[in-house]
């Protein structure tokens, strides 16, 4: 039972583990910093809709972001 035990603890790691590197090719990808081997894995590896929720959420918190900065500079 205890190898069961730790799959299972290993496959939620890594699925943690998934999303944050998600996250963090998506940023890279919005500073147009994204490095030839992540560029790779995350073209064999990644699943496209994952790239695509992150990617529309990380633009709708940029846009969240200019909107309330030109709020508080603008009277």
């Amino acid at each position: 039972m205890p190898v069961s035990n730790f799959s299972k603890t290993s496959a939620s790691s890594q699925n943690d583990s998934s999303f944050i590197s998600v996250v963090k090719s998506v940023g890279a990808a919005f500073l147009g910093v994204q490095s030839n081997k992540n560029r790779e894995r995350d073209f064999t590896q990644g699943k496209l809709s994952h790239f695509i929720i992150v990617g529309i959420a990380g633009a709708a918190i940029f846009i969240g972001a200019l909107i309330a900065v030109v709020s508080l500079v603008l009277p």
